[in-house]
């Protein structure tokens, strides 16, 4: 704490910091922003979404008017993009490649399943050679610690990557998967921002997301470079709803797809 005060206090050209932990610090009065020319929202779109909505709006009340005001994500829903008016002036968008259109040389497959029994379907697609390097993503950060202790129990080298691990063992976990040296990595939409892991042969939706623009960004991960990538989709009864919506947002069906071999009762 003592060398983030101290840095704050004299003077730093460049501030990277959490809201909750930035607002602390100027709760004992440890900044002046007076000077400030730039505010950057990097991951805007989950800044907004998660909560610290709040958070944002009162550091920007400090902040000074006159500055330029920049925010970054992966994926933009319109509704957080109607927010984004709270903090800029006549703001610009810069988009790279169609919003609503996932990589097109990614094949893309449903496979519906009782919730119960997705660990044994997971296991079961597995046994294919040909899916040598899986992102496996789950909703949550013990869904996935869940997910890699079944798959590790089975002998299936695996590594977590989500916001519970530190940043080392985050990295040590990206550059494992990278290497080789596990062929799983399972993640949350949270972590998985941002890894740029080229080779990827599979994505697979363990917990189909809620939000479309979280799947384009989720199968997004493979098919890079211009390589074929497989994206698998588990969806259960419950997620059949949001399934039909992200098939509205893609403007298309998606392949349903039975698991050849696999006791489906």
């Amino acid at each position: 704490e003592q060398p983030q005060i101290r840095a704050l206090r004299s003077g730093t050209e460049v501030i990277i910091a959490c809201p909750g932990r930035l607002l602390d610090l100027m709760g004992q009065r440890c900044a002046d922003f007076s000077g400030l020319q730039y505010l950057v929202l990097d991951e805007a779109d989950r800044m907004l979404d998660m909560g610290f909505l709040p958070s944002i709006r009162e550091i920007v009340r400090t902040l000074p008017r006159n500055r330029q005001t920049l925010l970054f994500c992966a994926t933009l829903s319109r509704e957080i993009e109607s927010l984004t008016h709270e903090f800029q002036r006549s703001p610009k968008t810069i988009q790279i490649g169609r919003r609503s259109n996932p990589a097109e040389t990614v094949t893309q497959l449903v496979y519906e399943v009782p919730k119960h029994l997705k660990p044994a379907l997971l296991l079961h697609l597995l046994r294919d050679a040909q899916m040598d390097m899986v992102l496996v993503f789950s909703r949550m950060k013990h869904g996935a610690d869940r997910i890699a202790r079944h798959l590790e129990s089975k002998g299936i080298r695996t590594a977590t990557l989500h916001s519970n691990r530190s940043q080392s063992q985050r990295l040590k976990a990206l550059k494992d998967f990278k290497s080789g040296a596990v062929r799983v990595l399972v993640a949350t939409d949270i972590a998985a921002r941002g890894i740029d892991v080229d080779g990827i042969s599979h994505v697979v939706n363990y917990d189909f997301p809620m939000h479309a623009e979280d799947y384009v960004h989720r199968i997004g991960r493979t098919g890079r470079a211009h390589a074929v990538g497989d994206a698998i989709s588990f969806v259960t009864s419950d997620d059949h709803g949001d399934l039909r919506a992200l098939e509205r947002f893609i403007g298309r069906g998606l392949v349903r797809k039975r698991a050849e071999g696999f006791d489906y009762h």
